[in-house]
């Protein structure tokens, strides 16, 4: 048997892990004096509202090794097999302790280094789930479908603030400032596993408009392999406005557009406001 292992960087959280029957290792999240983890005891909604109540960011840590080889053991103690796929190794230590704790275990654990995250890295795993699911492929035929088409993921989402960016230290106040004053919408990107500013449009409608534009420009969206769409913060009211607003997108194509929360590990830098969308490009 084959079994999935996902971190909470993936925005699933632990009751979503339970319906798909896969196991997920959530990242610690303080804020001030409280710790918690992440889609365990803090919700994603809960956490946007601590965020916005709080005057600091707060911080996220690392899986380290030592609970990455405690899980592989549970997991793989009736000789099953396991496929962990992991937020990038370009934004955390995570997959490195999970490469270290694998070498333990005989050749009966992957690792998969999505170099993604929210959900670039969700759809990386619903698409390891349909692999196992259809029983065609051994653990490191799925691995090695993985890395292949991992590098067709496109991840792109609009900003609604620049504020948390500024708290994050990564732009400065006079950026942050005139940004706000002139309702700058900032388009960021997973690139190599990267986040990069792709783009940036004056106000929410040009926001939606370069984002649909940008979507297009990857080659547009397979829709008979997994995708997604998120908002974040308390409210998905830019979600919506961007559904009508990128309606071509969609019209015809599917009647399903599945959509979600972010959760911490991203909704920390971009705070709320913020809309994305991830797919397999054509």
């Amino acid at each position: 048997m084959i079994k999935i292992v996902v971190d909470s960087a993936s925005d699933i959280d632990q009751q979503e892990a339970d319906e798909l029957g896969i196991t997920l290792l959530p990242m610690q999240v303080r804020f001030g004096e409280e710790e918690f983890l992440d889609g365990v005891n803090l919700s994603h909604r809960t956490f946007f509202e601590k965020l916005i109540e709080s005057a600091e960011l707060p911080k996220t840590s690392q899986i380290n090794e030592y609970r990455f080889e405690e899980c592989f053991e549970n997991l793989t103690k009736n000789g099953d097999e396991v496929i962990a796929i992991l937020l990038s190794s370009k934004l955390s230590g995570t997959f490195e302790s999970a490469k270290r704790a694998s070498k333990k275990f005989d050749g009966k654990v992957f690792v998969v280094d999505s170099l993604n995250a929210c959900i670039g890295e969700r759809i990386l795993c619903q698409y390891a789930l349909r692999l196992v699911k259809e029983g065609k492929l051994s653990a490191k035929e799925i691995v090695d479908e993985l890395n292949e088409k991992k590098t067709k993921i496109q991840l792109l989402a609009v900003l609604g603030t620049l504020k948390y960016l500024k708290k994050g230290g990564r732009i400065s106040s006079l950026v942050a400032f005139t940004g706000e004053v002139f309702a700058i919408k900032p388009v960021i990107s997973v690139v190599g596993g990267e986040v990069k500013m792709v783009g940036k449009a004056i106000g929410s409608k040009k926001g939606n408009n370069l984002l649909m534009q940008l979507v297009e420009k990857c080659g547009g969206i397979k829709f008979d392999m997994p995708y997604a769409l998120a908002y974040s913060g308390l409210s998905d009211d830019f979600l919506q406005k961007y559904l009508k607003d990128s309606e071509a997108l969609w019209k015809g194509k599917t009647e399903n557009i599945p959509t979600y929360m972010i959760g911490s590990t991203i909704g920390t830098h971009v705070g709320p406001g913020a809309i994305a969308v991830a797919f397999f490009s054509v």
